[in-house]
């Protein structure tokens, strides 16, 4: 079955980095545009990144643009999520998740298969 698996979250200071990795299996990576997305205590789920198939398209949230980074890498079915200059509002869980579309999406329920999350804290 398809599984998804998130690791690299953890405890940082505002201003510090983490770096997110999703590794897939159980499905053929290069078929799936990839996202990320964050959820904080008591707020719904958010878009925070997208990437196409190959990986020459992505799509940010207008709050972490030029902070975050997601990136690819097909021959490891890895997905990334680079994220710097960390401020407390990033506060979340953390899921990646797959699409089947050719471009990328931005809407939860576009997404095929979900993550269980990693958290990540930013504190003041």
């Amino acid at each position: 079955q398809v599984q998804l698996v998130e690791s690299g979250g953890g405890l940082v200071q505002a201003g510090g980095s983490l770096r997110l990795s999703c590794a897939a299996s159980g499905l053929t990576f290069s078929n799936y545009g990839m996202g990320w997305f964050r959820q904080a205590s008591g707020k719904e789920r958010e878009f925070v990144a997208g990437i196409n198939r190959g990986g020459s398209r992505t799509y940010y949230f207008d709050s972490v643009k030029g902070r975050f980074t997601i990136s690819r890498d097909n021959a490891k079915n890895t997905v990334y999520l680079q994220m710097n200059s960390l401020k407390p509002e990033d506060t979340a869980v953390y899921y990646c998740a797959a699409n089947s579309r050719w471009s990328v999406r931005t809407l939860a329920y576009e997404y095929d298969y979900w993550g269980q999350g990693t958290q990540v804290t930013v504190s003041a």
